[in-house]
């Protein structure tokens, strides 16, 4: 896909804040700091639309990018390691269930996790939670530039098993530095959007 505007429309935290309209969106989840905005950066080709951080939990609201006049990408905060108070972290928990378990318009979940580790505790709970209310779920392995190829197949293995993955699942590999799976993860995307 030829991406020619992609902007941040609105960072929402409750559904009357949400962009109206029927067009497709597509929530990126992941723990803090696993590269969600560096995905975001370079899906669209854009240097710091998406602002990284080497803070975690930097992400505190739905950030809706809108693409092409076509579709949203909608960041949601980091779940992990992020120096917030329990109460800060459960109100994203909530903010974040709202939005998953409601918005019509949401076509996938793109799951990033970090292809050099086994998925964690938390990608194992965000994975149940979108399969029990059966949200389809795109796993994005990234960083895959930091491993061997020759080592890719084993940790792609140790992902789904980890994930506990159904054969049916979709996991792209990806390199936010490379950008390999850009394409393929394009072509997924646009799969959801017919």
């Amino acid at each position: 896909m030829k991406v020619n505007n992609a902007e941040i429309i609105i960072s929402a935290v409750k559904p009357e804040q949400y962009p109206g309209g029927i067009m497709p969106e597509f929530a990126l989840a992941g723990r803090s700091n696993v590269g969600k905005s560096s995905f975001i950066n370079k899906m669209l080709n854009r240097k710091n639309l998406a602002r990284t951080s080497s803070k975690p939990g930097k992400t505190q609201t739905l950030n809706f990018y809108l693409i092409n006049e076509q579709f949203h990408f909608v960041d949601v905060p980091g779940y992990g390691y992020a120096k917030v108070s329990k109460s800060e972290r459960e109100a994203w928990g909530k903010m974040l269930e709202i939005y998953i378990t409601s918005r019509e318009q949401l076509r996938a979940v793109l799951l990033i996790v970090d292809l050099r580790h086994p998925p964690s505790k938390d990608d194992v709970l965000m994975y149940d939670f979108l399969k029990h209310y059966q949200i389809p779920v795109i796993v994005i392995a990234t960083k895959a530039d930091k491993i061997p190829k020759s080592k890719w197949q084993k940790h792609v293995r140790i992902t789904k098993e980890t994930l506990n993955m159904l054969e049916s699942d979709l996991l792209v590999m990806f390199s936010s530095e490379t950008g390999y799976g850009k394409e393929k993860a394009w072509a997924v995307l646009e799969s959801f959007m017919k």
